[in-house]
């Protein structure tokens, strides 16, 4: 059970120096909030217009939720509280983040 939580505690110390870095490949103004998420909602925005294609993973790399949307406004009240990593892929650009929901 110790290395359990040893080997969560380095995917999310992993995840959350990544949480504010700016790649190539990563989308203009992209902004996520709240987070950790409390209220079943997520707001995700960005610089550009268009449409974000959204998949949501558990820490074990499973995709547990997929969805397209047009505005900021994400529902997630059906996923279970945990650590997730969010995707989100906006004109061939691609920001990852941690996702926290309780």
């Amino acid at each position: 059970m110790k290395h359990f939580y040893l080997i969560l505690t380095f995917l999310c110390i992993s995840f959350s120096y990544g949480q504010n870095s700016q790649g190539n490949g990563d989308i203009k103004g992209f902004k996520l909030y709240p987070n950790p998420v409390t209220n079943g909602k997520v707001y995700i925005s960005t610089s550009e217009n268009g449409p974000k294609k959204i998949l949501i993973y558990d820490v074990l790399g499973t995709q547990v939720f997929e969805s397209k949307i047009n505005e900021d406004e994400l529902y997630l009240s059906n996923i279970d509280a945990g650590v997730y990593v969010l995707r989100v892929y906006q004109n061939n650009k691609v920001a990852t983040r941690k996702l926290i929901i309780k």
